[in-house]
């Protein structure tokens, strides 16, 4: 698999399966029509429990990040059916905020933020453009 979860995380691991998948589908390593593992497979490839696998799987269907055909397979699901642009503005707001107050517990400026955020895309766009070749 393409993604390591952590067990010693805070992070919950069906959460952290997940993220795995999103950043893949970000970074291109997987792209619209690819079937991903089995629950069963996926879950035996990482050593986790099949329930937790399935609970990611339910959110990230849910979410329409993946597409489930009974009998057939998991697939990434096409780029259409993701939220319309006033719902996916309404999505990252959300997630900035969570940010912020995350940043705020763990007492960073908003400067310090910014600077985080500027260094992680410039690592995420080289490792991207890694990905596209």
């Amino acid at each position: 698999m393409w993604f390591r979860v952590n067990p010693q995380s805070s992070v919950p691991i069906y959460q952290q399966v997940i993220q795995g998948i999103r950043q893949g589908v970000a970074q291109g390593v997987v792209q619209a029509g690819d079937r991903l593992p089995s629950v069963r497979d996926l879950a035996v490839e990482m050593t986790l429990n099949p329930n937790t696998i399935a609970k990611a799987y339910r959110e990230l269907e849910r979410q329409r990040v993946i597409t489930v055909i009974q009998g057939r397979g998991t697939y990434i699901a096409d780029l259409e059916s993701v939220p319309d642009r006033a719902q996916r503005i309404g999505l990252m707001v959300e997630a900035i905020q969570q940010l912020l107050v995350e940043a705020h517990h763990m007492q960073m400026t908003v400067d310090e933020l910014l600077e985080l955020f500027h260094r992680v895309v410039s690592e995420w766009e080289r490792a991207k453009g890694r990905n596209d070749q």
